[in-house]
């Protein structure tokens, strides 16, 4: 059984999302998904507009999607091999930088394997988040 892993905030969830994990799902036998715990977030030097207990049952909801566990650390190899999952599914925005670079070495040392998705042109939740402030900056 080949099983896949990936994770993300899943704030705002938007088509990109869907994108990725509808993708990831055509390419393992169990679909892993990591969603970001609100402390993280904020440790990331952001704030998720959804909260943790509300993401994560969205993305176990979708039916591309055969399991949801909380990311509490940026450690995804750990996560990897605790859940035995072979592939870890990322966006490709994250293709050729220095610290993928650096991963991509780790995992491969591990057996597991990096496949990159590409990004979904023209919409973000940090985009999103811009549109609300603008928004609501104008009310």
């Amino acid at each position: 059984m080949i099983i896949g892993y990936t994770a993300g905030v899943y704030d705002l969830f938007h088509i990109g999302h869907l994108n990725l994990l509808k993708n990831a799902s055509g390419m393992c036998d169990k679909l892993i998904v990591g969603v970001t715990t609100d402390d993280l977030v904020l440790y990331k030097g952001k704030h998720a507009m959804i909260p943790f207990e509300d993401r994560i049952e969205i993305v176990r909801s979708i039916r591309y999607v055969d399991a949801a566990v909380p990311q509490s650390d940026m450690d995804k190899l750990t996560m990897c091999k605790k859940l035995g999952a072979s592939i870890l599914f990322v966006g490709d925005d994250w293709y050729g930088t220095e610290k993928w670079r650096q991963y991509e070495k780790e995992f491969q040392e591990a057996g597991i394997r990096i496949v990159y998705f590409p990004y979904t042109k023209g919409i973000s939740s940090t985009q999103i988040s811009k549109a609300l402030k603008a928004v609501r900056d104008t009310l």
